[in-house]
């Protein structure tokens, strides 16, 4: 039976050229699919262009771009794989996570880090892995897939910087893992029932508020002001330290109730955090309403956050508990 799937073109390394200012951002899709590796015969890619960026220019912007795209042909594929530069991946693949719910069909991100026009590349591999994982009938969902791994979207994170192995699972394990081009599945797809949902709002005042040792309180006012809200990257599993305390506190009361949110997370990359351990994390029980981030990932709160928020009208109450439902496998320790 035949498989179809839309290549979604971004830009990123894969699609680059070594040009006098470094690498560059240049192939188009045309350019690229010329480059495709040799598929089976049942399956048949097609592609659209949506940008051309470095990654590092990838913003909320964008993703409801490649929303609107999966949402106009999502009866027309099969499947989707996006090619993403590397930088931001895990992010896209976090926020789509959210703006794209309960979707049957998979939607697979996937870039390299040696541009595909070059001799040696991890570009042809990572992209026939993901046209084979999203051609798939057992596929469904936001994933990242990278040098044979198949991440879930809420917990991909890049921890390498030039290696092929660029990317992680964060408190999770891996979905299945590409195996000369064959699935092979650890994790069935688990999915509420229901149709697929797609949102178009996010809202960008999230601020991440990355602590270093004593840190001046002198750099809150202009964050509050500026922030619908101030996303807390803590020590360890999360406090606020004495310098800021006070101020931090006075300035929450400052606002009118459920105007600033905060998400209290942790910079540790594994296990997550847990205010209740320290007298620094208990000592704001009750000062202020806030969110703990627990197991997720720092993208997948940043950008879970930037859903919530573009909602209309939530009561705090109604954040919170958007906030906890688990999304895409997001949060298991709550």
């Amino acid at each position: 039976m035949l498989r179809t799937v839309l290549i979604l073109f971004t830009g990123g390394t894969i699609a680059s050229m070594k040009t006098e200012n470094g690498l560059e951002p240049i192939l188009n899709a045309e350019q690229m699919l010329s480059y495709l590796p040799e598929l089976e015969e049942d399956i048949q890619v097609e592609s659209v262009q949506v940008c051309n960026l470095d990654s590092t220019n990838m913003d909320y912007r964008y993703w409801l771009k490649i929303v609107d795209v999966i949402e106009e042909n999502y009866i027309r594929y099969d499947g989707f794989v996006i090619c993403h530069g590397t930088d931001t991946m895990a992010y896209t693949a976090a926020a789509l996570s959210y703006l794209i719910q309960n979707s049957a069909r998979p939607i697979v991100l996937t870039g390299s880090q040696q541009p595909i026009q070059m001799e040696i590349t991890d570009a042809k591999k990572n992209l026939h892995d993901s046209i084979m994982y999203a051609a798939n009938p057992e596929s469904r969902g936001v994933c990242l897939i990278f040098d044979g791994k198949v991440i879930v979207g809420t917990r991909a994170k890049k921890t390498q910087s030039f290696s092929y192995h660029a990317f992680s699972s964060i408190n999770f394990p891996e979905l299945a893992s590409m195996q000369h081009g064959k699935i092979v599945r650890y994790i069935p797809c688990e999915w509420e029932e229901g149709p697929v949902r797609f949102y178009h709002r996010m809202n960008p005042k999230v601020y991440a508020l990355k602590l270093t040792p004593g840190i001046s309180p002198s750099i809150l006012r202009a964050i509050f002001a500026e922030y619908d809200c101030i996303v807390v990257e803590s020590f360890g599993v999360g406090g606020i330290p004495d310098s800021i305390v006070e101020d931090f506190c006075a300035l929450m009361k400052r606002y009118p109730k459920g105007s600033k949110v905060i998400v209290m997370t942790t910079q540790v990359t594994y296990e997550g955090s847990n205010l209740a351990t320290y007298e620094v994390g208990r000592r704001i029980r009750g000062r202020f309403p806030y969110l703990e981030a627990y197991d997720m990932n720092f993208e997948a709160v940043f950008t879970k956050i930037m859903w919530i928020m573009g909602q209309e009208n939530l009561s705090f109450p109604e954040i919170e508990a958007l906030f906890y439902s688990k999304i895409n496998y997001d949060l298991l320790l709550f």
